[in-house]
């Protein structure tokens, strides 16, 4: 019942920040221009310092070893994901293949899932799914950058290698396994900054979908068909899967819910910026997380009656 709650109210959040940035757009007080550096602002600086924060913490054995694991359940995640895409999601039926494969594939395992996880299981909860966010970054700045660039050479690919939230995962890596910690006053300066990133990555997604017939997109029978996949069929088979192999409970029901987690918002940042179909995009993500209201508990329900 409690995770139910947090999830509501995790979502409430969310959305209010949204209506924000809708009324932001409505009012013309932020433009499609304005709305486009914004969200490059949160994937080339505030998504970084996000990611590099998390791993400024005390080494621990115990911790390392639960979040190996949980990079382990991550990456095979990430690969059933794109699996699943590429067989639901066919290159010729479709138009907007990389919008639709994007949104199966990555979770909002940030704004959604680390209030979720710290509700349930505290700091150490959080740790552990810090390990799923990192995975999430080496696979969207790579995997995910190509699929809604459409480009594949090499120059597209050491950009996303070289781009700045996965040389942060693996900065921060590296000081976490080296017990290198950072003075209070740059964590505190640094973390300022990483505030911004939910309030910002909203923002851009209000704005986004005032662009678009939400009322409309309630219709489209499309959208349920991806959010089925992404929601519930992806984490549903991980947990049945994971369920055999031998691990902390905490670090099995962390991994399940950041794959539960709805489609991320980075969905919009990215259609913006690669000029795709960024009102489909937004819809996608809006009745994800709608969804997402009734899904995850349903699917922590499951977690917990198995495990």
């Amino acid at each position: 019942m409690s995770l139910a709650m947090t999830t509501f109210n995790q979502i409430m959040i969310m959305f209010f920040i949204i209506i924000v940035g809708v009324i932001c757009y409505k009012t013309k007080l932020v433009d499609k221009e304005m709305n486009k550096k914004l969200s490059d602002l949160v994937l080339m600086l505030v998504n970084p310092i996000v990611i590099f924060i998390s791993y400024q913490r005390e080494f621990n054995a115990t911790l390392l070893s639960g979040l190996m694991i949980s990079l382990i359940l991550a990456f095979i995640t990430h690969i059933f994901g794109i699996l699943i895409s590429v067989i639901v999601i066919r290159k010729k039926q479709r138009t907007d293949v990389a919008i639709e494969r994007f949104a199966i594939i990555y979770s909002n395992c940030g704004f959604i899932g680390i209030p979720l996880v710290n509700g349930v299981f505290g700091s150490e909860g959080v740790f552990y799914i810090t390990a799923y966010m990192t995975i999430f970054n080496l696979f969207v700045w790579t995997h995910g950058m190509i699929t809604m660039s459409g480009k594949s050479d090499k120059k597209t690919v050491l950009h996303a290698i070289f781009s700045p939230s996965v040389i942060a995962t693996l900065l921060g890596f590296i000081l976490f396994v080296s017990r290198i910690l950072l003075p209070d006053i740059a964590i505190e300066a640094l973390g300022y900054l990483g505030n911004m990133n939910t309030p910002l990555a909203m923002l851009v997604a209000g704005v986004t979908i005032a662009q678009t017939n939400f009322l409309r997109s309630l219709r489209k029978l499309r959208i349920y068909f991806i959010t089925f996949f992404k929601l519930l069929f992806v984490p549903i088979v991980m947990l049945l899967f994971f369920h055999f192999i031998p691990m902390p409970r905490v670090v099995l029901i962390t991994s399940v819910l950041a794959a539960a987690c709805p489609t991320a918002a980075t969905i919009n940042l990215f259609s913006i910026r690669f000029d795709k179909n960024y009102m489909y995009a937004s819809e996608l993500f809006a009745i994800s997380t709608i969804a997402s209201i009734i899904t995850i508990p349903l699917v922590m329900i499951i977690a917990n009656w198995i495990s």
